[in-house]
């Protein structure tokens, strides 16, 4: 555990010190369950997998993927080409592009092992073309050079950042707030069992990192509040399920506003709903994974290849920008949109036309037509940046 847990500081020191109460508080809580594992852990516990997770996935229809339509516009896949799908999730991306496009090999790259399951179905009906990968955005150069892919090598590359529907569709993973389920959060599943999850992270960090959290990566105006409420709860037990959780959330705030925020179909939308965003993004290291995996792109596209970057929120989508772009991200607060001063900042490698790395595709952020959003709400807030590997 503690080697695992090292590789995480490690990533997670990158672009997050900034955030000094969460950087500390995960120092302490590195050191608290290494000694709280090997007795009876906060966490919600082990998941009953009698069942293979996989067989449940396959059952269910497969998710609708997000701006397929544009993505494969501006990948521009031709005939005989290598593409690596770096989220392959329910893999409705690479299935088009396996429908749409001849001879094409798709290196289908997920951190989920359930999604892994999926793409190992779909590599044996297309002997051949669908070489599966079970790994992070920050093992991938490791996993692709194992796999005898050099550098400059991949002709397109498709990230689809966040997190997969059947993550949030699976109450067992504790994505969703709307579903009761262990209050877990891990892209990974069980695959490193003493990895902390959600229900660790609220059940054993201060009141200033919880708060720091909601601020950093829920952009959540009342993460006092929230943070004290957490705490005030778990003195008198535990928090370890999803909807106990939002429960603890909507206590801190009067019954009248608990839907007063609305998503961007104009729904209402629940207020812990940033609590879960940032618990998860802190869970899973999803920005360092999202810096990790733009880098594997620069690195193994070549010369004249495209990237698509689909986003989800704010956070993610600044960091897309700013890296096509050429700025320095070597930490957190060039993702700060109070930060104004970072906007002027120049690129560090600065051209004319985008920097020495990127040639945009479209200058404007690509967003779903609303048709698609009707069809499929959940990519609502999706946002696609496409880029040619100059």
């Amino acid at each position: 555990m503690i080697m695992i847990f090292h590789t995480t500081v490690r990533s997670y020191s990158m672009i997050q010190k900034p955030h000094l109460a969460a950087w500390r508080a995960w120092r302490r809580l590195k050191l608290r369950l290494h000694s709280s594992f090997v007795g009876a852990s906060s966490g919600p516990g082990p998941v009953d997998r009698s069942e293979d997770p996989s067989a449940a996935s396959a059952e269910k229809s497969p998710h609708t993927p997000v701006m397929l339509k544009e993505v494969l516009q501006y990948l521009d896949i031709k005939p005989a080409q290598v593409v690596l799908d770096m989220t392959f999730g329910g893999g409705g991306h690479t299935k088009a592009i396996l429908s749409t496009v001849p001879e094409v090999t798709v290196l289908a790259l997920d951190r989920d092992p359930t999604a892994i399951s999926l793409a190992q179905q779909l590599a044996k009906e297309h002997i051949g073309r669908v070489k599966p990968i079970l790994g992070r955005f920050s093992e991938l150069e490791d996993l692709l050079s194992n796999l005898n892919v050099k550098p400059g090598s991949i002709d397109a590359a498709l990230l689809d950042a966040g997190c997969s529907s059947m993550q949030m569709d699976e109450a067992e993973r504790g994505f969703s707030l709307s579903k009761d389920g262990p209050l877990d959060m891990r892209m990974d599943g069980d695959r490193y069992p003493d990895m902390p999850c959600a229900a660790d992270v609220v059940n054993t960090l201060d009141q200033q990192a919880l708060a720091s959290i909601l601020t950093a990566y829920g952009e959540e105006r009342h993460a006092r509040k929230i943070a004290s409420a957490i705490v005030e709860t778990r003195r008198i037990s535990p928090i370890t399920r999803t909807q106990q959780l939002a429960s603890v959330v909507a206590g801190s705030f009067p019954a009248a506003v608990i839907y007063a925020r609305k998503d961007r179909l104009n729904r209402p939308a629940h207020v812990a709903t940033k609590t879960f965003q940032a618990l998860r993004i802190f869970v899973n290291d999803e920005l360092n994974e999202l810096h990790a995996g733009l880098r594997v792109a620069r690195t193994f596209l070549k010369p004249g290849g495209r990237l698509c970057v689909i986003t989800f929120h704010s956070l993610e989508d600044r960091l897309v920008k700013r890296f096509l772009r050429g700025d320095d991200l070597s930490n957190l607060d060039h993702f700060s949109p109070r930060k104004k001063s970072a906007r002027n900042e120049k690129p560090v490698h600065e051209k004319r036309d985008g920097n020495m790395y990127w040639l945009p595709l479209r200058r404007k952020v690509i967003t779903p037509e609303k048709d698609d959003v009707r069809e499929n709400p959940r990519g609502r807030s999706s946002k696609l940046r496409a880029a040619l590997r100059r």
